[in-house]
């Protein structure tokens, strides 16, 4: 404990980006913990998509969605996100919605996005499609 306060008293700069990187994570797992959109395995969505009705919606390009997607699965494409244009999913407000993007950085966007348009149910695929495939589960194209 002595060796880690002489290190703090002699490297300010340092510990100063240390404490704020810690803080930081603490914030960030915090605001995940209490955020109503979930961040869900692969397991967690397989077993709501086959006792709940879940929706998976994917949010990658054209291009990849036609190179293999999850079955089933709703693409939406960039230009009705960045519009808001939820139209095609309105049928399915009531139901869990799972926002899949390429590496599960991309859906939490969307995922607010359809918070904010009165979508009650919305999680995230953790990892996206990169997880789905790593974890062996079956795509169609």
């Amino acid at each position: 404990m002595e060796q880690l306060i002489t290190f703090a008293m002699s490297q300010p700069v340092l510990s100063t980006i240390w404490l704020i990187l810690v803080v930081m994570i603490i914030a960030i797992t915090i605001k995940i913990q209490l955020s109503p959109i979930k961040q869900l395995s692969t397991q967690q969505m397989t077993l709501l998509v086959n006792r709940e009705s879940g929706v998976v919606v994917d949010t990658r390009s054209e291009k990849d969605f036609k190179a293999g997607h999850i079955i089933d699965a709703l693409h939406l494409s960039n230009e009705k996100v960045s519009k808001n244009d939820f139209a095609s999913l309105e049928k399915h407000k009531d139901k869990p919605i799972i926002v899949v993007c390429s590496a599960g950085i991309s859906a939490s966007k969307v995922a607010n996005q359809l918070a904010k348009a009165g979508f009650s149910r919305v999680s995230i695929l953790k990892g996206g499609m990169g997880a789905w495939q790593s974890a062996g589960l079956p795509v169609t194209k």
